[in-house]
């Protein structure tokens, strides 16, 4: 049996949620993985709690039940104490990074993982800000960096896994990463973010905008600021790092041409249905000789199209290669469960090494 010390930066759904699979799952991962997970740290944007011996899930979701802050926690909370802060004073085996995205700067996540990374200390990320703005930095602190004779064995360097970024449960970094080893990417097409999806289809149902936009919100569904989903950046920042991680193209949010949803009207939506499409908000890498063209915007796609077939509640990813075919995979996502089922994923795949 082997114990990882957990710390979890961020309380937020995804954060919660996570919490409580480590309880409904633990008899699992032990019986079937031999493996058990020791929460030693929480922080959120109140301070941090503490404890190397283990903190109670259970304590911390009923804190966040009452809208307090993990710091209230008593015996173990620390008022004021940063994530940064947590991850240099203790010693531990997994940050999981879970809290609001910053395109613009990436904090707090980024200096989080950053720290954890240069003490050895394995990460997994839900927050998708830092790989969109230092994919290259991070991956070159980890074990995703570059093969060299200079770097060695790759398990030497801390694990760097982020499954639950791009479209949540939906494994898409995997199927790019792993299963199409060998074989060359000319396209990818994707549905990676939710909440436009939902909006989307709403409205095709005569849904105003407004009220479309409020249930996703409601649902725990849209980011802190719903401005990143509706206008494009979410999906973009998720295509960046397919770029970097599977397309092994260095790619930042400035190479990618976005366009959001919000120009769009439940008349465009309807008008499209009735030539035989289906408007989504695609995320596009296209091959172009030695390079991609990377896009995010509403795209009309034939009802025949697998991105065209989900349903509100879904996302996509359609890869074609050059001797693998093509490759689809779809998940159906109802709240943020999967989310942390990804982050999930990742820490049995790093116990796995």
């Amino acid at each position: 049996m082997r114990t990882y010390r957990i710390v979890l930066s961020g309380l937020g759904h995804v954060g919660r949620s996570f919490l409580s699979i480590m309880q409904s799952q633990a008899s699992l991962l032990a019986t079937r993985y031999g493996v058990v997970l020791r929460l030693v740290a929480a922080a959120d944007s109140g301070g941090a709690a503490i404890d190397d011996s283990g903190l109670d899930p259970a304590s911390i979701l009923a804190l966040k039940q009452r809208q307090q802050s993990v710091a209230a926690l008593p015996l173990h909370g620390i008022p004021g104490m940063t994530p940064v802060d947590v991850v240099r004073s203790i010693e531990a085996d997994i940050l999981l990074e879970a809290t609001p995205v910053n395109l613009k700067h990436g904090q707090p996540g980024l200096d989080t993982v950053r720290t954890a990374l240069r003490r050895g200390m394995h990460t997994v990320l839900a927050n998708k800000g830092p790989l969109a703005l230092a994919y290259a930095e991070l991956a070159a602190l980890s074990d995703m960096g570059e093969v060299s004779e200079e770097r060695g064995d790759p398990r030497d360097w801390p694990a760097l896994r982020f499954s639950a970024c791009v479209g949540g449960a939906l494994p898409t970094i995997a199927i790019g990463r792993r299963d199409l080893a060998g074989a060359r990417i000319l396209r990818v097409e994707a549905v990676l973010n939710g909440t436009t999806q939902g909006i989307l289809r709403a409205m095709e149902q005569g849904v105003s905008y407004a009220d479309a936009l409020a249930e996703m919100q409601q649902r725990g569904l849209a980011e802190t600021d719903p401005s990143l989903d509706v206008e494009g950046w979410d999906a973009a920042s998720k295509l960046t790092i397919v770029a970097n991680a599977v397309l092994h193209r260095p790619t930042t949010l400035a190479d990618v041409t976005v366009r959001g949803i919000t120009g769009l009207t439940t008349d465009d939506l309807r008008a499209a249905l009735e030539r035989g499409e289906r408007i989504v908000l695609l995320c596009l890498a296209e091959r172009q000789e030695d390079d991609f063209h990377l896009s995010v915007q509403p795209t009309p796609l034939p009802l025949s199209h697998p991105l065209a077939r989900m349903s509100a509640d879904e996302m996509g990813v359609v890869y074609t290669t050059d001797i693998a075919g093509r490759q689809t995979a779809t998940t159906l996502e109802t709240d943020p469960t999967p989310t942390a089922a990804a982050m999930l994923r990742d820490i049995l795949d790093i116990a796995a090494r």
